[in-house]
Order: structure tokens, then sequence, then C-alpha cells
């Protein structure tokens, strides 16, 4: 397996295939993103162990997102059964996604429980499903300063997932191998993730500007409930469109060719 290095253009290539190949399944993809979310979300809400759980499977989900937006891309209608794929490629294979999905919880919560030093576990609550937002957090500092310090701890999270759970279920890899080239390969596409991230951050900020925009004009913006309810499936679908983007980030910055771009060393 080796990787391509990929000039910063190609971030903003992955934010308009992700966009393109969306609006080719719309409906398939966005009704699988919320199957994702709602599987979930369901199992948060199972007693002491639901949140862990959810967090076990993230990683096999989403190579289930990853595999319909390739079979869109490829012209395909994704089935409702491809969100599982990663558990139909046999016993090993299986062990080896829930394993990394295990180490992605154990992650995830060390981020999460840290930031309880901060605020006294305010976030860490809100985070678990234990309570909502409220004017009263927003307008805490420590709340403020958990939820920054979760974001940059997360981030050396999220290099190490980025591609893991594909290379786990495509190439075969053992778990922790996967982490130390996921890393490697966003590292060396920095440029490219560093568009890729500012793109979606605009298209985010910028339909939500415009549907306030719209609400002013029609004189409703005094209702929140109006704009929260008109906000949720645009968010959903921008969030879909998102993860049909990462299957291009995985397909373009690795190759099975034998004369690839760069060969990524062993750890």
């Amino acid at each position: 397996m080796k990787l391509n290095v990929v000039p910063a253009a190609t971030g903003a290539q992955w934010v308009r295939l992700g966009v393109r190949t969306f609006f080719r399944r719309p409906i398939a993809l966005a009704g699988l993103f919320f199957m994702f979310m709602a599987a979930l979300s369901l199992l948060a809400v199972v007693p002491l162990i639901g949140g862990v759980l959810a967090l076990v499977l993230v990683p096999a989900l989403t190579v289930g997102l990853m595999a319909a937006a390739r079979a869109a891309d490829a012209g395909n209608f994704p089935l409702p059964g491809i969100l599982f794929v990663a558990f139909h490629q046999g016993r090993e294979q299986t062990r080896a996604i829930l394993i990394l999905g295990g180490v992605y919880a154990v992650a995830v919560l060390l981020v999460v429980g840290l930031t309880a030093l901060i605020d006294g576990g305010r976030f860490a609550q809100l985070y678990m499903g234990g309570g909502s937002m409220s004017n009263e957090l927003i307008n805490d500092p420590g709340f403020i300063t958990a939820l920054w310090v979760s974001t940059l701890l997360y981030l050396p999270v999220s290099l190490a997932f980025w591609h893991a759970p594909a290379l786990v279920h495509w190439h075969r890899l053992p778990p922790l191998k996967s982490l130390f080239f996921s890393a490697v390969a966003v590292l060396r596409n920095a440029r490219a993730f560093l568009v890729y991230g500012l793109l979606w951050m605009g298209l985010s900020l910028g339909v939500g500007l415009f549907l306030m925009l719209v609400l002013a004009m029609t004189a409703m913006s005094t209702d929140i409930g109006v704009a929260t309810a008109a906000l949720f499936p645009l968010s959903v679908i921008i969030a879909a469109m998102f993860f049909t983007s990462l299957w291009f980030t995985f397909r373009d910055s690795f190759t099975a060719d034998d004369e690839p771009l760069i060969e990524i060393p062993e750890p």
C-alpha cells in the first residue's frame, strides 16, 4: 500500500465530488446518514454502556457510509444494508473493526474526561447526553474553555482515525497499523486537508447565514423554533454530503499501483 501526496487544490475537488455524488443519490445517501445517526442515538440511550457502544460502532458505520458513496460514484444505488458492510467480511475483519472502534471509544472518552478537570464535568455530561444546551452553559467561561480544549485534543484523534476504518476494511490492515498510516497520510496531505476543512466550514456557515437572512426577510427571525426546524434538515444534508466526501479523501490518498508517488515506511 502506498501513499499519494496530492496538491492543495485536491481538497476543493474532494468537496466538489462529495456534493456532486450526494446529489446523484440524494434520498439514498441522506437516508443512510439518518440511519447512521439514528443507530448511534438509539444505542446512546441504553443505560451505562450505551454511549460507549455507540462510539465503538462509529468506525464500522463510517465504512458503511463510505461504501455507499463509492457505490453512488460508480452509478449504483446504495441499499440500506450497505451501512453494515464492515461486518460482512468475515470474523477476523469484524473483530478488527470492533477493536478499532474500542480504541476510538477510549480515545474520545479520554478527551471528554480531561475536560472535566476544567469545568467540573458539565461539557462531559452534555456530550454523553446527560443535559441540554442552555444560555447558562453558553455564558459559562469554564464550559467554553472545556469546549475549545476538547476540540484541540480531538484533532490528533481525528488524524489517526480519518482513514483508519477504510484501511482496516479495504486494505485489511491491523487496527493499530491503520492508525499510523492514517495519521501519516493526513499530515503528508495537510495542505489539501486544510483547504477541504475550510471549504466545509465555509459551506456550513454560509448555509446557516443564508437561512437566517431568509428568516429575517420574512419577519420570522424572532421565532427560534422555526429557525431550528429549518436548520435541522439542512444540517443533515450538509453532514451527509461531508460523509460522502470522505470516500474521495481516502481514494486519492492511497494507491496499490506498482509505481506510487511515495511509499509509507513501516511503523
